[in-house]
């Protein structure tokens, strides 16, 4: 009996695993190959929605701006996040304020942030428009402009994410023998060069867990564009698990809506995988 306990104590945790993991995916991966609206039964379809995967441009326009979105949001956010772990690590007054203010945004919902945000960069009523205007500067849209509703998104999430990843380089930087800046100041290196040649390279693993971090973060981007443009306009900001969502819940296309995020999967694991090889070759 007593050989059966430790099977007893992580049963639930196996139960769970099968139940909301291992079969969903098994699930997903078989539904690929099948049409199926819910109400009707499934049927067998073979490699047809692999096909209308590779021929169906609004795909690949959403696939275009979530890593539009990613290029301009990973490198804003570890030179935000950086920045702010640098001012933090000072001997400052406030630090524990700081450090509250700036984590603030990530506890608090992202619907709520995003409705805020959308206030503010409102064309007509926004904020930051009336603040312009006040300035005698034109107005922007922010969130009607193909070329500029990206940026906006991108400035959005940074912000809403950016004290999380303050955090993390903020151990990061902790972790930094001072001894080295001590040797550094006796040969009188500036602040730039102890910058760039002692802190870097020793936080090079926390710059890596910030890279694929918001990778994924940024590969799920959902909420952001949904609540603000509902991908438009003219689908500049569609990201791509807006497109499965839409194909799965608005038009029940439940097989080509799996045959999309099973492929979107493997391009994550593709990009994640890239990172982790290039980062392991500079380290």
């Amino acid at each position: 009996m007593k050989k059966l306990i430790p099977y007893w104590l992580v049963s639930p945790y196996i139960l769970y695993f099968c139940v909301f993991v291992a079969f969903p995916v098994m699930f997903s991966v078989v539904l690929t190959f099948h049409s199926w609206n819910i109400i009707s039964p499934m049927k067998f379809v073979g490699v047809e929605n692999y096909v209308r995967l590779f021929n169906d441009r609004l795909f690949w326009q959403a696939i275009y701006n979530t890593l539009r979105f990613l290029v301009i949001h990973i490198p804003l956010q570890i030179v935000v996040a950086l920045t702010l772990a640098e001012f933090l690590n000072q001997k400052i007054r406030g630090q524990a304020f700081f450090r509250g203010a700036f984590f603030l945004p990530v506890i608090v919902s992202g619907v709520v942030v995003t409705i805020l945000w959308q206030q503010l960069l409102g064309f007509n009523a926004g904020i930051l428009n009336r603040a312009l205007s006040v300035l005698s500067f034109p107005k922007v849209a922010w969130l009607e402009e193909p070329a500029i509703a990206m940026y906006a998104i991108a400035l959005m999430a940074t912000w809403k994410n950016v004290g999380l990843y303050v955090i993390l380089f903020l151990v990061g930087l902790q972790t930094v023998p001072v001894q080295y800046y001590e040797a550094a100041d006796m040969e009188g290196a500036t602040h730039w060069q102890k910058f760039r040649y002692i802190t870097l390279p020793m936080i090079n693993p926390t710059i890596f867990m910030v890279v694929v971090l918001s990778t994924i973060g940024g590969f799920s981007l959902f909420i952001e564009p949904y609540i603000m443009t509902e991908g438009g306009p003219l689908n500049s900001t569609l990201s791509a698990v807006m497109y499965i969502y839409k194909q799965a819940f608005q038009y029940y296309h439940m097989g080509y809506s799996a045959t999309l995020g099973f492929c979107f999967a493997l391009l994550i694991l593709g990009v994640v995988a890239i990172q982790k090889r290039y980062v392991e070759q500079e380290m």
